[in-house]
Formats: structure tokens, sequence, C-alpha cells
């Protein structure tokens, strides 16, 4: 399960995602796959076209923080795996944060590579369906590219799944084939996900939301089986 937080923090961490993007592919997003994506996903989360230009801006100056992408994993009660994604120019302080969270509810922060056999991590596509898409013939051409037969359909959106390090090459089909791309991001998906009971599902949303809470957390996915809310 991934969550979000409010829309100051997602603004936050898309503008650390700009920076990590430019910094490895540079700002220019005709010739920066990685940038593209980050801005498509900008736009969906309704972040101001300024905001995104200045922020693309902000990742070439000599002041610009250098940011590493950190995965912190571990187990909070229940037996409820937690893998938080993080964006940080001081691993020291994130590191502190993220333990503290997992003590302070009982959990316990493992080693780096410690959850793979629970969560696979992908790649994730969300396009505009038109009325003559062929979603059958669409999957069937990207299949070679690493893409699952599953895929969710929702308001005139279709979503697919790849493997992880397909992203680069699905991100170039759909683009040169005229799709448009709503969002693309990686996720992890649990093998194998709990049921718990609401006091106990509380519980671990109250952990959840305090690493959201942190500016450092990027994303957040727990193997927690989802409410029929959901």
């Amino acid at each position: 399960m991934k969550r979000w937080g409010n829309m100051a923090r997602v603004f936050t961490r898309i503008g650390k995602q700009i920076a990590i993007a430019v910094k490895a592919g540079g700002p220019d997003p005709e010739n920066n796959p990685h940038l593209r994506a980050v801005i498509a996903n900008a736009k969906r989360e309704n972040m101001p076209k300024d905001n995104v230009e200045r922020a693309i801006k902000n990742a070439m100056g000599k002041d610009q923080k250098d940011y590493k992408e950190m995965v912190y994993e571990g187990y909070a009660p229940y037996g409820i795996a937690v893998l938080v994604e993080t964006a940080t120019d001081n691993t020291t302080r994130t590191v502190g944060n993220v333990r503290s969270i997992f003590n302070k509810f009982n959990g316990t922060l493992g080693t780096t590579g410690s959850l793979d056999f629970i969560f696979t991590r992908k790649s994730v596509f969300t396009i505009t369906k038109t009325p003559d898409m062929s979603i059958e013939d669409l999957i069937l051409d990207l299949i070679d590219y690493g893409v699952d037969e599953d895929y969710d359909e929702e308001d005139g959106e279709l979503t697919i799944y790849a493997e992880f390090q397909s992203f680069n090459a699905v991100q170039k089909y759909l683009e040169e084939h005229g799709y448009e791309i709503k969002s693309s991001e990686f996720t992890r998906i649990p093998t194998d996900e709990k049921e718990l009971s609401a006091e106990q599902r509380a519980t671990i949303d109250k952990m959840i939301e305090k690493l959201e809470d942190d500016e450092d957390v990027q994303s957040v996915y727990t193997n927690m089986k989802p409410s029929e809310e959901e």
C-alpha cells in the first residue's frame, strides 16, 4: 500500500524528485526522460507550472542540496512489513528519524534488502484511454517490453504495470506512439498481504502517518491488506 500526504508535502517531494532527475540527466525535459516523467506526475498532482520551472532552475544552482535516494525496511507491529523510500541530504538525520518512529510504535528497523521477498518493484504508467484504443492490442505490443497482462481501467484512464528495469523502454514506446502519459512512476507491490482488525489497522495507519510527515520521506509501502473502503 502506498500513501500520499497533503499538497504541501507532495510538492516538496516532487521538488526533490526534480532535483534528482536534473542532476542525473540535465534540465531539458526533451532530452531527459526521467525529468519528463516527474513533470507529468507534477501536473497530475496539480503542481503549478511556475513551481515546476522554479524547481528545475533551483536544481541547476550551485547551492542545490545533493539528495540521495535511500530505502529503509523493517517491521511494524502485527508482522506488517514497512518499506520507506526517502530522498535526503543528510542520511544520519533521516535514518535517525525513521528509526525513532519504528521504535515509538514497537517496530523494528531491518537491513537493506531484508524485504526483497515481500515487495516486487514495478514500473507503473497511467495513460489517457481513447474510444478507439484497443487495450488488448496495446498490452500485446508491450509484453516484449516487460508489461504485465494485468491492467486497471478507471475514469477514462488505463494503468499498466511493467518490470522495474523496463521503465525507459515503455515510456519511449508510449511517447513515440502518441499515447498521453498522465503519470509514470515506480511502485512496490506486496507479494502477500496481511489482514488486520480495525484496531490493529488504526495503529499501523498512525505509524504510516508519522513516517509520511517526515520531510525526507518520499513513499511508504506496507503489506497490510487494504480495507474494503480503500
